[in-house]
């Protein structure tokens, strides 16, 4: 098989080593911090792990912002409505 050269999570450049249905074995190419169930690991240059296909990118690319939550985002246009409205009202009053 050749080297296939990968983006782990899109950042961290790894080389497959095994292609499975399920899984892939990679090797890192370069020394990153990972999280696993919660706890952080450092993984180092030369490093095998098990990952999953969809963890892996062709292409470096960024992951997009984490979106908010939907209720903070209305309450947000609200209050932000609500500043304007009373901005409106202090100049009509004067």
């Amino acid at each position: 098989m050749k080297d296939k050269i990968r983006f782990y999570k899109g950042i961290h450049k790894v080389k497959i080593v095994t292609e499975s249905i399920g899984y892939n074995i990679v090797e890192a190419l370069e020394s990153f911090e990972d999280y696993l169930e919660g706890k952080r690991l450092n993984v180092k240059k030369g490093d095998q792990r098990i990952v999953t296909p969809d963890t892996l990118y062709k292409k470096m690319t960024f992951q997009p912002p984490i979106q908010e939550h939907a209720y903070e985002l209305k309450m947000e246009k609200k209050v932000k409505e609500l500043l304007a409205k009373q901005k409106r009202k202090k100049q009509d009053d004067k």
